[in-house]
């Protein structure tokens, strides 16, 4: 049962890493082009559309287990080290009483409508009509 433990407490530490990452992707000392990998990493991250479906065998996983800790690693190593500070700390005091943030699901699952939308439009544009 301490396995269980450990990954419980990996997953909060995730969690709270996350939450600082967007924290700091919204400081005005983070330069752009964090602020740019992050906004896509994080979107990434909470999307439920993956870029290597689950249900292929060992590449379903490749993404979450190569894909988003490099992006981190990349972003962490682009922010100064104490915007990243702050936002820790800023992470650390965030309310956590269990209930999930349905905001950014919303926003994802927008993006993607948005993007299936114009794909449709455009594709609609390059059928040949007879």
């Amino acid at each position: 049962m301490a396995w269980l433990a450990r990954l419980k407490d990996a997953a909060l530490n995730l969690k709270r890493e996350l939450a600082a990452l967007a924290y700091a992707a919204r400081d005005k000392r983070t330069p752009w082009t964090a602020k740019l990998l992050l906004g896509i990493v994080l979107a990434y991250a909470a999307s439920p559309i993956d870029l290597i479906p689950d249900f292929v065998p060992v590449l379903g996983y490749l993404d979450e287990v190569v894909l988003l800790p490099l992006g981190i690693w990349l972003a962490l190593r682009m922010i100064p080290p104490e915007v990243m500070a702050e936002a820790r700390a800023r992470a650390g005091e965030r309310r956590t009483d269990g209930r999930p943030d349905y905001r950014a699901a919303v926003l994802i699952v927008l993006v993607w409508v948005a993007a299936i939308w114009l794909s449709a439009r455009w594709l609609v544009k390059l059928w040949p009509t007879d």
